[in-house]
């Protein structure tokens, strides 16, 4: 079984996006004390910054339509803002392995939901094994407790993670990783001071500690910049459906950290999880799909523009 240059990078990209994400559950309980909503707030602005001045001598950034920025709001909203906002809930009613549980069906919505907004039919390989995937995450996590409302707050959680990549697929071509990824954090930066301010109130404007400034800087570096560029990236290469397989690494990096930095134990459950997940991303991600042959042939990741996205490609994307 070979995979393709595009197939392999943007596997690696897909790949170390999601380990990043995952790594976050090592540094978060260094926040516990810190306000969420300010944290996440000043996590993106200075994300974004970063992201667009990283290509500041690259051509301008293409002039987009009224329902482009529409687009990029609306991924703002739900898949940075709205999802931490979720988030914050579900897990005020619910144990974090109900909501981890609930929030890792991803690929199975991503499998679904890619293809048919690109105007074609799902793949029963990737759906399949996007529900392998799905699998995994519930025996890594395994099911904790919550009310109906939890899991209500869960689901909307779900919701925005799956816009997150559904609603940057259009804005790809146009965009490019880089250049997305930075835009949508400046956007999503206000939204979540103002709701900081709502809800966190003058403790929003508290500075962080030593310790919780190298956290919030490793989130934002790593977390945040990285990892949101190298996933679009990964978008770009695989198709949002195959690429969508590699979110079950999430909850899998998280578990297997623990024992490396001596926090936790790995359970047997976790190793079984382990191997359902990295089979099911295995197998998936080897199928012959139309994004994958669209893809073959790109000339790199195209951090500038949308050139990551080769122009076989966004032709069959749908433009809002």
């Amino acid at each position: 079984m070979t995979l393709d240059s595009a197939t392999l990078r943007g596997s690696l990209c897909a790949g170390t996006a999601m380990v990043s994400v995952g790594s976050s559950a090592a540094v978060s309980p260094l926040l516990v004390d810190y306000p969420l909503l300010a944290g996440q707030g000043w996590r993106y602005l200075v994300a974004g910054l970063l992201l667009l001045l990283a290509g500041r001598r690259a051509a301008a950034t293409p002039r987009l339509t009224p329902r482009q920025w529409l687009r990029v709001g609306a991924l703002a909203a739900t898949g940075m803002a709205g999802f931490n906002v979720f988030l914050l809930k579900a897990v005020e009613h619910a144990t974090p392995s109900t909501v981890g549980a609930v929030v890792g069906a991803a690929p199975v919505v991503l499998a679904v939901a890619g293809p048919l907004g690109a105007g074609r039919r799902p793949s029963g390989r990737i759906a399949l094994c996007a529900a392998v995937t799905t699998l995994g995450v519930a025996v890594i996590q395994t099911f904790g407790t919550g009310s109906p409302l939890s899991l209500l707050y869960a689901v909307g959680a779900l919701a925005c993670e799956c816009c997150f990549s559904l609603l940057a697929v259009p804005l790809l071509p146009v965009l490019g990783p880089r250049r997305l990824s930075g835009l949508a954090c400046l956007v999503a930066a206000p939204m979540l001071g103002l709701c900081a301010a709502l809800v966190e109130g003058r403790a929003a404007l508290r500075p962080p500690t030593g310790t919780q400034g190298l956290a919030l800087a490793y989130l934002t570096l790593v977390v945040t910049a990285l990892a949101f560029f190298l996933w679009y990236a990964g978008i770009g290469l695989l198709g949002v459906d195959r690429a969508g397989l590699f979110a079950g690494i999430i909850p899998l990096t998280a578990v297997l950290l623990g024992p490396l930095l001596g926090t936790g134990t790995l359970a047997p459950s976790a190793l079984l999880g382990a191997v359902l997940v990295g089979g099911a991303v295995l197998y998936g991600v080897t199928a012959r799909t139309p994004s994958t042959q669209a893809s073959t042939g790109s000339r790199g990741l195209g951090t500038d523009s949308g050139s990551s996205v080769p122009a076989t490609a966004s032709r069959t994307v749908r433009e809002p």
